[in-house]
């Protein structure tokens, strides 16, 4: 399991300077505190709230197990390169459902890079507003679990906007009031960030935030056209942060005109072996296998 000794003290500093950055009010103090710099008590206390949140981050979505293996294994450790196909390949579909399914076909043992393809970390760093589609399994949850993690480092990181991210699952949103910024707050707000929710709403109106919205065709059929409204509300209110949605393919039916859309290529021979022998690292893990 995670364990918090594993979590760099840097990435922790850097969440830390991220959310004072964002509270701090000119003239008024950290979110309308008399004074004119952040006391020891408050950084403390953001510290810890930092700490924590990085930590419930790759509890929960980090960590992944299959059938048959004995312990989860870190995202960090299994997660191989991700490639879009490009604008131009996805617009020679006629139908959702005959991109679908060119998608799953398209290069699935090919040991070489289309030049049509664009590496995945590359794309989500570039586009400020970015719609990952795929079939089941293609790795869309994945993909987005990544980019979060990597927003969450301090060095070596491979997306390059000093981001907070906040991982939503939109299959939650089940009630008939959506309310992103009270999710948002919750999360922030469970870590023991002090005023989440004025914190979430500054952090919003900065800019200061990596949306991640997974899976919009999970989101129940009955809230689905007030869930896509209210979506496309928030990012038009709060356009200065960013947002990378997923959907399954057949299920998109467009309407984000502000979102560059991309497919995710299925892996080649290469990107497969290095996926399995990333997975099954343990000397048990492979001698558990079923070959």
């Amino acid at each position: 399991m995670v364990d918090s000794t594993t979590i760099a003290l840097a990435a922790i500093n850097k969440l830390t300077t991220l959310v004072i950055e964002t509270g701090w009010q000119s003239g008024g103090g950290f979110f309308g505190l008399i004074g004119e710099s952040v006391s020891t008590g408050i950084k403390q206390t953001i510290f810890a709230a930092s700490q924590k949140y990085i930590e419930n981050y790759r509890k929960r979505h980090c960590l992944l197990k299959v059938l048959g293996m004995r312990n989860p294994v870190d995202l960090g450790t299994v997660y191989t390169t991700i490639r879009f196909l490009d604008d131009a390949e996805i617009s020679q579909f006629v139908s959702i459902e005959s991109q679908e399914a060119a998608f799953r076909r398209k290069q699935q043992h090919s040991q070489t890079k289309s030049e049509s393809e664009r590496q995945g970390m590359k794309v989500a760093s570039n586009e400020q507003f970015l719609m990952v589609l795929g079939g089941p399994g293609a790795g869309k949850s994945t993909f987005l679990r990544r980019v979060g993690l990597e927003a969450l480092k301090d060095r070596d990181s491979k997306f390059q906007h000093p981001c907070i991210p906040v991982l939503i699952e939109l299959k939650r949103l089940t009630s008939g009031e959506i309310d992103l910024v009270k999710i948002i707050a919750e999360e922030f707000q469970t870590c023991g960030f002090p005023d989440a929710r004025k914190f979430t709403c500054k952090a919003l109106d900065q800019g200061r935030l990596l949306v991640l919205l997974d899976g919009l065709d999970e989101v129940p059929v009955n809230n689905l056209n007030q869930a896509v409204v209210k979506i496309q509300d928030f990012v038009d209110r709060y356009d200065q942060n960013r947002y990378i949605v997923s959907c399954r393919t057949a299920a998109y039916h467009g309407g984000f005109c502000r979102f560059t859309d991309v497919a995710m290529a299925d892996f080649n021979d290469v990107q497969i072996q290095r996926f399995i022998q990333n997975w099954f690292q343990t000397e048990e893990d492979r001698r558990a296998k079923n070959v």
